[in-house]
Parts: structure tokens; C-alpha cells; sequence
């Protein structure tokens, strides 16, 4: 495909898919670059800070996140799937970017109500957005990179597999250039409120986003209780060559069967099936490995034999983990040989 093609694709990846998940994983860090309006040229007036959560600011945080991802698909065009983060590492970020959004809401919320009346703000001259402010908002937006929404992943192979880092950097920046519109909106009605005892409202709902992302990083590095994994809800067939199979639906609210069950010592197959799965669950991480489903369609993983426990896997961003308990085997184990590629 043409860098114009991919580039046209990431857009509607964006517009269509990355709106929602990105905004709601990566959104809470505007919150950070919230702030009333200026409203004198000293700065000195109580709550009143220059230029801050401006347009100029959100526009800065936008580009940054334009700058990060392009260059992420560059590489990830030039030098493939070995630039990837690893889930763990990703894990950690999830779990430092919601306790920044926490810190950020808390501020908000003590920091809430009318610091500077609209009438004020008409009547002095507000000052300009000095250059040094805009470092953090364009770190705060090249930072989004790191804590990646489950769009960006599926963009992300899309990178991958062009070829080459003007592929790479198309497909990326139309991805992010269709998420723009959103992360502004965000921006904007953040800014409004901030000045207002609604920044309450706003603060409280940073604070769960932060706490939920806190969550799925903690699910996505399995630093959780496996609660509910001990009631199998589904058992694997057995093909004539000994070979085990399961069927588990990638769904936008979750895989189902959420437990399945099999047999250690014998080599197992999971069929991952899409149909029209346009969220977070077409990634997923299994045991280190990241896997993409289709939209439509379906992908079969194998297991080369497994000795019992319990295997997890969880959606790329953390929120949706499903559970595969490996039981004692109980009869005899069948010579078979597996095909094709395998996660030992």
C-alpha cells in the first residue's frame, strides 16, 4: 500500500475505532494541563495562572502525540515488531500513568471553583503562552505513546507489516490525526470547567479513569487475584490426533468462554474468533506474546504441551483477562505432533 493509503487508514482507525479508547485511556492526562484562565498581567491574582489550559496548550499536547506516534511507526515500519514495548513494561506504564491522573484529578478537585469571573478575563489583557510552557504539555503528549489503547496496537501492526518507515509514519500519524478531533473536544470542555465548581464533576471523573487504569495495569502484569478462574465454564475437544481445541469468542465486552479448561501434557490448540470486533479485545497478551485478531475472522494459537496450572491471557489494555485452567491429565497421552507455529 501507498504511504497515502496508509495514511487514509490509520485516519479512519481513528475516527471510526480510536476515539472512544484512546481518549478514555490516554484522555486523563490533560487533566494535568488544566488550569484557570489569566486574568491579570502580574499572575499575582488568587488562582489565576498564565495561559494556562489554553488552546495553544491543548494544541501542543496533540502535536506532541502526533511527533511520538509518527516516529513509532517509522521504526516500527523500519526495524518490525523488535521496538515493540513488552507487555510487562507496558504494565508499569498503565500503572504510573493513573497514578499521575490521580494526582492531577485530586489537584483539580481541591483547586475547583470560579478563580476568575468572564468579566474579568474580557476586561485585562491576557497574556501569551510563554514558549518554556509548552515543554510539558508536548511531553505529556509524546508520553501517550507508552500507554498505548488497543487501536493503537492493532495500528501499530499495520506498521509493522508496510515495510518501511514512511508507511510506518502514515499510517501512525493518520491514526493520531483522526483521534485530534476528540482529544481537542476533550481539551476544550476540561478547560471550561476548570474554572467552574463543575471542575469537581470533571476531577472526580479523572479520578476513577485513574483508578481504572491503575486496575488494568495491574490485570495486564497479572499483579491481581485470578478471582472466578477455578469455575471452568467450557472443557477442550480432542481431535483424532490427540490434539486439544478450544473456541473462545473475542467480543467488545470480553472473551467468552471467560475459563476454559484442558488437559497438561498434551498439545492444545485456541481458536481466537472475531466478528466485528472493533475494540480492545482484538490485542491480547499471552504468556509475553502479543497477538492480533482480525476484525472479522478468527486466529488459532498453539500450545505446545503444558504442565498443569493455569493459563491467563488479558486484552492489550488490560481491562477484559480470560483463563484457560490446565488440569492433571487422566488418560494417556497420544503421540502427536503439533504444526505450525507454537507458544511453548
Amino acid at each position: 500500500m501507498t504511504p497515502a493509503a496508509l495514511f487514509a487508514g490509520g485516519l479512519a482507525a481513528g475516527l471510526v475505532a480510536g476515539t472512544a479508547s484512546c481518549t478514555a485511556v490516554q484522555g486523563g492526562l490533560l487533566v494535568a494541563l488544566t488550569g484557570p484562565r489569566a486574568c491579570a498581567p502580574d499572575g499575582h491574582e488568587p488562582g489565576c495562572s498564565p495561559g494556562a489550559g489554553s488552546p495553544a496548550i491543548v494544541a501542543t499536547f496533540i502535536l506532541g502525540r502526533l511527533a511520538s506516534h509518527a516516529l513509532a511507526g517509522a521504526l516500527l515500519g523500519l526495524l518490525g515488531g523488535a521496538v515493540r514495548i513488552p507487555p510487562a513494561a507496558r504494565a508499569v506504564l498503565l500503572v504510573a500513568a493513573g497514578a499521575a491522573v490521580i494526582v492531577f484529578a485530586v489537584r483539580l478537585i481541591r483547586n475547583a471553583g470560579p478563580a476568575c469571573s468572564p468579566r474579568r478575563v474580557r476586561a485585562r489583557w491576557v497574556p501569551p503562552v510563554r514558549w518554556g510552557s509548552w515543554t510539558r504539555p508536548a511531553l505529556l503528549g509524546a508520553a501517550t505513546i507508552l500507554i498505548p489503547c488497543g487501536v493503537t496496537l492493532s495500528t501499530e501492526v499495520v506498521a509493522v507489516s508496510s515495510g518501511s518507515w514512511l508507511g510506518g509514519a502514515a499510517v501512525m500519524s493518520g491514526f493520531v490525526a483522526g483521534t485530534a478531533p476528540a482529544f481537542a473536544l476533550l481539551g476544550v470542555l476540561v478547560r471550561r470547567i476548570a474554572t467552574t465548581r463543575l471542575a469537581v464533576l470533571a476531577g472526580a471523573a479523572a479520578l476513577v479513569a485513574g483508578s481504572v487504569t491503575v486496575v488494568a495495569g495491574l490485570r495486564l502484569g497479572g499483579w491481581l487475584p485470578d478471582l472466578g478462574a477455578h469455575v471452568t465454564t467450557s472443557a477442550a475437544q480432542v481431535r483424532a490426533d490427540g490434539t486439544q481445541v478450544i473456541t473462545i469468542w473475542s467480543t467488545e465486552r470480553g472473551y467468552r468462554p471467560a475459563v476454559a479448561a484442558i488437559e497438561a501434557g498434551r498439545p492444545a490448540e485456541i481458536v481466537f474468533r472475531t466478528s466485528g470486533n472493533e475494540g480492545c479485545t482484538r490485542t491480547l497478551t499471552i504468556q509475553g506474546h502479543d497477538i492480533t485478531l482480525p476484525v472479522t475472522g478468527e486466529q488459532t494459537v498453539r500450545l505446545a504441551p503444558q504442565s498443569p496450572g493455569r493459563l491467563r491471557y488479558v486484552c492489550g489494555m488490560g481491562m477484559y483477562v480470560g483463563f484457560i485452567n490446565i488440569n492433571q491429565s487422566r488418560s494417556p497421552n497420544p503421540a502427536a505432533v503439533s504444526t505450525g507455529a507454537h507458544i511453548p
